[in-house]
């Protein structure tokens, strides 16, 4: 167990949590703006308090935090950044050595942009510098909020990639908070789906229904496959 909700809530945005993730396991957080999805990732970072229950986190945990572009003027460099989320709470005086900051930068496909100013990159280049941020501790646990923001599809694709490949060959948790299923529809374990009245936990196939979502919605709300993809119309 590396997370774990016992009737958690954070009033008034949801309640009566009780979720477990594992070793390995990916899990999409869905549902509409302003119900509580990166609040969520705050409990369990422990910057944000539960009004009820309990969460617990033994594990070593990576944060990629929504997208909020650098000062267009900040001197430091991807490497610069990166290799100060290497030497967090290491002895002073000591450095990371190059060497892991490029692996690191390599592993999110953020290699050729070691020596840029990161207030001078794309949205979408700054997500990248955040992915190998977020991943110096080798996390067991990595929360993502929103990561796929500003990225082109072929990022898109390459970042759910590369989280994929990360939780089956090293066993790190992923818990991703989305507003799209369809991304991580071919490698996500399980969906929390939040929404106005209430939440459900389940399976892509339990969860991304017409009745299910029209009862956490009140509404009708039609879950059509088109494709490869799930529509919510």
């Amino acid at each position: 167990m590396l997370v774990r909700f016992t009737d958690a809530a954070v009033d008034p945005l949801w309640s009566g949590l009780n979720l477990t993730v594992e070793p390995g396991e990916f899990l999409a957080v869905l549902g509409p703006n302003g119900v509580g999805k990166s609040t969520l990732l705050s409990t369990v970072l422990g910057t944000r308090t539960l009004t009820h229950g309990r969460v617990e986190a033994p594990a070593r945990i990576g944060f990629i935090p929504q997208q909020r572009l650098f000062e267009r003027n900040l001197p430091l460099r991807a490497r610069d950044l990166v290799s100060l989320s290497l030497a967090h709470g290491t002895l002073s005086h000591r450095s990371p050595k190059r060497a892991q900051v490029d692996a690191l930068l390599a592993e999110v496909g953020a290699d050729g942009l070691a020596d840029l100013p990161v207030g001078r990159m794309s949205g979408g280049q700054q997500q990248l510098v955040r992915q190998a941020q977020a991943l110096a501790n080798d996390p067991e646990l990595l929360l993502a909020d929103e990561p796929l923001l500003s990225l082109d599809v072929a990022r898109e694709q390459a970042t759910v990639a590369k989280l994929d490949a990360r939780r089956r060959e090293r066993g790190t948790s992923v818990i991703l908070v989305t507003h799209g299923i369809n991304p991580v529809l071919d490698v996500v374990d399980r969906v929390l789906y939040l929404a106005p009245h209430g939440h459900t936990l389940g399976t892509v196939a339990e969860v991304m229904r017409t009745d299910v979502l029209s009862d956490l919605y009140r509404a009708r709300v039609e879950v059509a496959r088109v494709g490869d993809r799930l529509v919510v119309i």
